[in-house]
């Protein structure tokens, strides 16, 4: 499932970066994605009869409430990127940083993930991963 939903971010981000071209902005077309994305959350909720826990969301801490925030935050910078650097290394770029902050959140356990300390072969695999973007770039 995860790599279903990786294949679909550039196709995502193509529809995005059409929509900001057409409409004239980048933040409009964020705004637009996100809105048609509630959109059909709220539809799937009142479709399956869901439960919402008012009170377990109230009382999520403060930080998991800013989510929403950096997803915005992402999808305007990959709206920015896409035309400038192209989708292969925008998403190369989105990958590495992906990776680097995921290790870092398992080797200190952050937010409740899984305790992996980094090895040397973790960074290895950084590297390579950095390395592979580096000749995404210049080749």
């Amino acid at each position: 499932m995860a790599f279903i939903a990786g294949t679909f971010l550039p196709i995502q981000s193509g529809m995005n970066n059409k929509l900001a071209k057409t409409g004239g902005s980048p933040i409009h077309a964020s705004m637009i994605s996100f809105a048609i994305g509630l959109l059909a959350l709220v539809i799937y909720i009142l479709l399956t009869s869901q439960d919402i826990s008012w009170r377990g969301i109230r009382d999520a801490p403060i930080y998991a409430w800013l989510g929403g925030l950096l997803g915005a935050f992402y999808v305007t910078i990959i709206v920015l990127a896409f035309p400038k650097i192209g989708p292969g290394l925008t998403f190369g770029l989105v990958v590495t940083g992906q990776l680097l902050i995921s290790m870092l959140m398992e080797h200190f356990h952050i937010m409740g993930a899984q305790h992996i300390p980094i090895t040397i072969g973790r960074v290895t695999g950084m590297l390579l991963i950095i390395g592979g973007v580096i000749i995404m770039k210049n080749f």
